[in-house]
């Protein structure tokens, strides 16, 4: 299952950590699904690839081991994949109605 790719690259610079933000992420990598569904993959076992089960993120959430910055990642991957979830979705659908036009 994949889970754990980030809207953020972390930089260590001499001055010490930067967040780069790349607003772009989630739309290439629900390209890159969208891909995998033009050659066959399954719609169902990508859906499942790209989406995060509400109860494993508050399973994670609630472990009491793990620390508020760790949650706060998680609950950012979490959106993040919801996002990515939703373009692919929208794409599967404009590709349905496309073939529905031809």
């Amino acid at each position: 299952m994949i889970i754990l790719a980030f809207s953020k690259q972390l930089v260590v610079r001499n001055t010490g950590i930067k967040e780069d933000f790349d607003p772009l992420a989630s739309q290439r990598e629900a390209a890159m699904f969208y891909g995998l569904f033009l050659r066959g993959h399954s719609l169902e076992a990508l859906r499942r690839d790209i989406d995060v089960p509400k109860p494993l993120i508050q399973k994670w959430l609630h472990a009491p081991r793990y620390e508020e910055g760790f949650r706060e990642n998680l609950r950012r991957v979490y959106f993040y994949r919801k996002q990515v979830l939703a373009i692919f979705e929208e794409l599967v659908h404009s590709e349905r109605q496309r073939a529905k036009v031809q």
